[in-house]
């Protein structure tokens, strides 16, 4: 009964993964980003940049969905990694192929991170990761009025950061892209970091993007729970209350913000279900249960209309 039980479990999660699109791939491998087109952001160098090695480099590497699917969405992707490393593939490359599964493209973020950078560089690399995008729709058959941002963990504070730090462009600016507004249209938060106090926050974050003596206000300007006002995007949130490195209340705050502000929001908190999940199969004991929030996600984005087919 047992065995025939592990059996039923095993071929249930199985076709969660093949309904939500996730291949059953190493997760540490990068192979989904293989063949894909990296573009570095500022080619002439990034602001502040203090060399020309890779790490110095900010990219977005494209996934763009088959033809014959796509409907005009694009999401920036923010993989986590407290600002100090990037979990590429599962916070990444992962999460952009399964975009493409229903027609939304994926562009990767690739942003700068500490000991070598600090705020505001990984900040000024979603800005133009963005801009990047409206500037290219044409080019990749996207809607520039139907970009968003994602992040996890830390990646999520950054995509945070992008729904309350933007600007509308500069239209005089003699680089094309700079006159595109870095406005996400949506914001997709999975197991965030949002805030920069002590009092709920993530400590390595936290130092890793602000440094060891951060200016006085810098914590509190950063604490995007305190930011969210009327032009905040509409934002879709997954936590679970078991997380213990990043605690639940960063993504309650964050929403209860939202609703304050008038700003639509959805968010779902699991009961079970430790940090950096990924789409939710990194957790074997109860992948079958938390694999199931990017269905909830994909039903947010159709109800919105982000996934209809425009001309």
């Amino acid at each position: 009964m047992r065995r025939h039980h592990r059996r039923f479990l095993a071929a249930f999660v199985a076709g969660l993964l093949a309904i939500f699109g996730i291949a059953d791939r190493a997760l540490a491998a990068d192979d989904s980003a293989a063949g894909k087109p990296v573009l570095v952001l500022w080619p002439e160098g990034a602001p502040g940049a203090h060399g020309t090695a890779e790490k110095d480099k900010p990219t977005l590497t494209v996934h763009l969905a088959a033809s014959s699917i796509a409907n005009g969405c694009a999401v920036v992707i923010c993989p986590g990694g407290g600002y100090q490393h990037l979990a590429m593939s599962y916070e990444g490359h992962d999460v952009a192929e399964w975009f493409n599964t229903f027609g939304v493209a994926g562009f990767v973020l690739k942003y700068r991170l500490a000991p070598d950078y600090h705020h505001p560089s990984p900040m000024l690399d979603v800005q133009r990761a963005i801009r990047l995008v409206r500037e290219k729709a044409a080019d990749w058959h996207v809607d520039p009025h139907r970009v968003g941002v994602m992040g996890f963990s830390a990646g999520g504070h950054l995509a945070s950061t992008a729904a309350t730090h933007f600007d509308a462009g500069k239209p005089d600016a003699s680089d094309p892209i700079d006159r595109q507004s870095c406005r996400p249209d949506l914001a997709i938060l999975a197991y965030p970091v949002i805030t920069m106090t002590d009092k709920f926050g993530h400590g390595g974050s936290k130092k890793n993007l602000l440094g060891a003596n951060p200016e006085k206000g810098l914590a509190e300007s950063l604490s995007n729970e305190m930011q969210v006002t009327a032009q905040t995007p509409p934002t879709f949130l997954f936590h679970t209350a078991e997380d213990s490195a990043v605690p639940v209340e960063n993504s309650v705050e964050f929403f209860l913000a939202l609703r304050r502000a008038g700003v639509p929001a959805e968010m779902h908190i699991y009961e079970k279900g430790r940090h950096g999940l990924g789409l939710g199969t990194k957790d074997p004991r109860i992948a079958w249960a938390l694999g199931s929030w990017p269905g909830r996600l994909h039903d947010w984005m159709q109800l919105r209309g982000l996934l209809a087919l425009r001309p």
